[in-house]
């Protein structure tokens, strides 16, 4: 066999050789995926790395070997669907209309939360947190804390504009405007409603907006 034609070889083999990397990846996100779609449908009393493994067509060796609990799984399945696959947070918007462009903001969180398909994930996820702190630790560096730097951004932009008070502790700012809507749906406690986003954002801004 001439040098060519082994050369030749080889490349066909290597064309043929299944890719690791991408097998892999198609693996984390059926695993991914089965975590989201299980926990909707048993709740996450009943969700298993057994189950999952069984829905993503994996050993559940294979799970283990990437992640340590059933919780970190659940987590990564929620920032891949959220933010397409871990990306970083988009930006609010800004059209120099703060109130218009909040409002606009908490009504598609109103949405996300009252989609039943996100519902049951999102309730999993906050009660492991307060169970695993390294896991809560996780979600504020990966989800939590650029998703607060994002909204402050914005709410920087609209001190530069003088439409906030110039003194206004932004993570403050972020807690008055998003705070109440993430306790009323986490406790239940009352209908979540554009109405009641709408009413959020006036009754916040009222109090950040600068004095007279």
């Amino acid at each position: 066999m001439t040098s060519e034609s082994s050369g030749a070889g080889n490349a066909a083999v290597r064309r043929r050789a299944p890719n690791a990397a991408r097998r892999s990846e198609k693996s984390r996100r059926a695993i991914l995926t089965a975590a989201f779609e299980l926990v909707g449908e048993v709740g996450y009393a009943k969700l298993s790395v057994e189950g999952i493994a069984a829905r993503a067509g994996v050993g559940k060796q294979t799970i283990y070997r990437w992640w340590p609990s059933k919780g970190a799984v659940l987590f990564d399945a929620f920032l891949m669907l959220s933010e397409g696959d871990g990306g970083e947070p988009g930006e609010l918007p800004d059209t120099g209309d703060l109130a218009a462009d909040l409002k606009l903001v908490l009504r598609a969180t109103v949405a996300e939360l009252n989609d039943q398909g996100h519902d049951e994930p999102m309730r999993a996820l906050s009660i492991e947190m307060g169970r695993d702190p390294e896991l809560a630790a996780q979600y504020a560096e990966r989800l939590g804390g650029p998703m607060n730097e994002m909204k402050k951004r914005r709410l920087r932009s609209a001190q530069r504009a003088g439409q906030l008070d110039a003194d206004i502790d932004l993570d403050i700012a972020v807690d008055l405007l998003w705070g109440p809507l993430a306790a009323r749906w986490l406790q239940r406690d009352g209908p979540l409603t554009p109405e009641y986003a709408d009413a959020l954002v006036d009754a916040a801004l009222a109090g950040l907006r600068p004095r007279p």
